[in-house]
This record gives structure tokens, sequence and C-alpha cells, in this order.
């Protein structure tokens, strides 16, 4: 499935994107120093949303091309 497609991109999938942790991924979201999404904390659980189109503006749409054709190509 493209990225472009998805309602909410994985931090697993971002983290891989950047070349940085989940964790970093997260802690970015919640400080609001990643401009890709939002993080909000229900209760005691955080609960992450990150855009495709920001993203794609974030890092370039090339770059996720890239990640994309190199994820189909791990699959064969």
């Amino acid at each position: 499935m493209k990225l472009k497609d998805m309602d909410n991109i994985p931090i697993k999938i971002v983290s891989e994107l950047l070349h940085k942790s989940p964790q970093y991924v997260r802690i970015g979201l919640q400080q609001q120093r990643l401009p890709i999404g939002s993080a909000v904390k229900l209760s005691t659980e955080w609960t992450y949303h990150i855009s495709y189109e920001l993203l794609k503006n974030y890092v370039g749409e090339e770059r996720i091309e890239s990640y994309e054709k190199s994820k189909m190509e791990e699959c064969y």
C-alpha cells in the first residue's frame, strides 16, 4: 500500500524514513518539534496522527517514493 493511501502513517514507517528511532518520532510529535502530525495525551496514553501531506512536505516526495520502492523490492 502506498503511504498516500493511508489515513495515518505508522510511527515505525516514519522512523525508517527519517533514519531515527520510533521514540525520537514520538517525542518529536509530543513536543511539537516534528511538523508532520500531532500527538495527544488521552488520560495516561499518547495517541499520534501523522499526515501524509505534512510528511511529504517535511522529507520530500522523492524520499517517500524511494522508501516505497525499497520496501517493494524487499517483498520479492
